[in-house]
């Protein structure tokens, strides 16, 4: 999830996928070899199977670049501040957290990619305008160190509330609500739980507990938390962190040698709900590309391809979840969740106050 989110950058250095371009424009002219190129904007976490990626290539003849743009948070906010001259076709990674600041400033043109039909209704927003084409779905939660744990005879904290305790002091490390996805995820989360008037107080008292705050979902994961293999290579000596419901699966997989457990847990009260949307930018220089490519991303090839790759879950119907997938993986009950128009309404306004009470 997605995220986002929740691939490592390391784990995709070490699959060898898409190459990735740092700077510049798109150029959906042709290619030396006579291909077409389409470009992705996305966060650090995208990734694919290179050869799911090929075979859309093979099929569409468009030879897709992709560009990572930093936190979900940092490339929305570049791509809203960049939509007269994009840098890409296709932006892909904005979420329910950031939705409506990305149509307000009219990020997206409309297009119904083919397959939308397949995607849950529950994930479809938009009333129809198709400016935005659902792509995945995720918690975002609160992550243990299973043997910090353990070893300290503690038992990990299970809910919003646990975090206030004082055995829980100086252990959480979460991201900045302003530049970070999972930050501001897990802001609205406790919103959702405390309320318009409660969630200020909770936060002043999360912050006399000891809580760090980080810039971004990497620096938190893979540098502070101890219960990551990143973490431990840093020597991060936070016990707990903001990261995905779906973030022991990737701990498993990635092991070496493999673990037959997760070691980090996941604290399911204190989760939000996330969904990931892309969309066609509204002056791509490539928009039939982009329309493909928008294409690729809701089919069942590529949502399949997603649960160990970006540790998400597809939101197209009838596909099925790697066993891996589901045996490590999480799966919450009962998430916090919170309509779009009141997250458009008090987002701006919620992150002002709460920079003004967490000490970063």
């Amino acid at each position: 999830m997605s995220t986002k989110k929740v691939t490592f950058t390391a784990v995709a250095v070490g699959i060898g996928l898409v190459a990735v371009s740092a700077c510049g424009g798109s150029d959906s002219d042709s290619t030396k070899d006579g291909s077409k190129s389409v470009t992705l904007i996305s966060h650090d976490s995208f990734n694919v199977s290179k050869d799911v990626l090929k075979d859309f290539e093979k099929r569409s003849g468009y030879k897709v670049t992709v560009l990572k743009d930093g936190d979900a948070g940092a490339a929305v906010n570049k791509a809203v501040l960049s939509k007269d001259n994009p840098q890409g076709d296709v932006f892909f990674g904005v979420d329910n957290t950031l939705l409506s600041r990305a149509l307000d400033h009219g990020l997206f043109q409309s297009y119904e990619a083919k397959g939308s039909d397949r995607i849950k209704p529950e994930f479809r927003v938009d009333g129809g305008k198709h400016r935005v084409t659902p792509v995945d779905s995720g918690d975002i939660c609160v992550n243990y160190d299973k043997k910090y744990f353990a070893d300290k005879k503690l038992a990990p904290p299970k809910s919003f509330d646990d975090l206030l305790k004082p055995r829980y002091k100086n252990l959480l490390v979460t991201e900045n609500a302003a530049t970070s996805s999972p930050g501001l995820g897990f802001l609205l989360g406790t919103a959702a739980k405390y309320g318009d008037k409660g969630w200020e107080s909770y936060w002043k008292k999360l912050d006399a507990n000891g809580v760090k705050v980080v810039d971004g979902w990497e620096q938190a994961y893979n540098e502070e938390f101890s219960g990551s293999a990143g973490g431990k290579k840093a020597k991060g000596d936070r016990p707990l962190v903001v990261s995905y419901a779906s973030s022991p699966p990737v701990e498993v997989l990635y092991g070496k040698p493999q673990p037959k457990q997760a070691p980090t847990g996941v604290a399911t009260g204190t989760c939000f709900r996330q969904v990931e949307y892309a969309g066609l930018l509204s002056n791509a220089r490539n928009p039939e590309g982009g329309k493909a490519l928008l294409d690729f991303l809701a089919s069942a090839k590529f949502q399949q391809d997603m649960p160990l790759n970006m540790f998400v879950n597809p939101v197209r119907e009838g596909v099925e979840l790697p066993e891996l997938f589901t045996k490590h993986g999480v799966r919450v009950a009962a998430p916090q969740t919170m309509a779009p128009k009141k997250i458009a309404d008090n987002r701006e306004p919620w992150i002002k106050s709460w920079t003004s009470l967490v000490r970063k």
